[in-house]
């Protein structure tokens, strides 16, 4: 299977990248499942249901979120309603949506995701260790379930690397979302699961993590409000990892890391 991970998106911008970019990514790579993380899709803050009908339109089959996914409340009436649209699995019981889902791949293959979000600098929710066990459910990689993806979105990088050696040999691949930072650390661990700590963020690199710079560093420097922090609107680079799964075992053979458009250096699989 051919899977494409689509880092946060962030603003306009990281939406106009997904749709000049993802379709043809599509096509290019031959992708039969895409999952685009879109918590800042929403002028850098969460997500709404027309941003996630156009992100389906550009070719999402799923979109994962994070911390910011009830910054627009609007989304708390409409997520129960959109199964594609997982919020972090480890939020109380009773919040609306949901973390873990089946999806089908384009030839019909079942796909498990799940979504969980981390302790470490993040908000004190139930154990994601814990909440990503229990969302295996019935589900055994290479017997009933052809490939299982996670989203863990953190800020910690050993918190992510801890969960995805924990996931080792287990899921198709653990990539890590939230600090709009790409890392480099792309490979197959030794029990054949796909792992990068963060795909980076789908925004304008020239900000502070997808924000207008003036504001971001005044902040750092005054240590006092400078305005409302307000997205980045230069040409997007839209990072994502690509993922081939064994068709028998559901296991990366191996993942690779994408970069289109924008101020990043380009990079595509092969």
């Amino acid at each position: 299977m051919k899977i494409l991970m689509v880092g946060d998106v962030v603003g306009k911008s990281g939406r106009d990248a997904v749709s000049a970019h993802l379709p043809g990514l599509r096509e290019r790579l031959d992708l039969d499942f895409v999952i685009v993380n879109g918590e800042n899709a929403a002028h850098g803050f969460g997500i709404t249901d027309k941003i996630c009908k156009t992100l389906y339109e550009s070719g999402a089959d799923v979109i994962t979120t994070g911390n910011h996914v009830w910054d627009q409340r609007d989304i708390i009436n409409y997520i129960d309603s959109d199964p594609k649209l997982l919020r972090p699995l480890n939020f109380p019981e009773g919040t609306p949506g949901r973390g873990v889902g089946t999806f089908e791949a384009r030839d019909g293959r079942k796909v498990l995701v799940i979504h969980p979000m981390c302790r470490l600098f993040m908000d004190p929710l139930d154990d994601p260790f814990a909440g990503t066990e229990a969302a295996f459910g019935k589900y055994i990689l290479g017997s009933n379930i052809a490939a299982i993806l996670v989203d863990v979105h953190g800020e910690a990088t050993s918190e992510k690397q801890a969960l995805g050696h924990t996931l080792d040999g287990r899921v198709s691949t653990v990539v890590g979302t939230h600090t709009h930072v790409p890392t480099a650390d792309h490979q197959v661990l030794p029990g054949g699961t796909g792992y990068v700590t963060d795909l980076g963020m789908t925004g304008d690199y020239d900000s502070v993590i997808g924000m207008r710079k003036k504001e971001a560093i005044g902040r750092f420097m005054t240590k006092m409000p400078q305005g409302r922090l307000e997205p980045a609107d230069g040409e997007a680079t839209l990072c994502a990892a690509y993922i081939e799964t064994d068709d028998r075992t559901g296991l990366a053979n191996l993942i690779e890391p994408v970069r289109v458009g924008g101020r990043l250096g380009q990079t595509m699989p092969g």
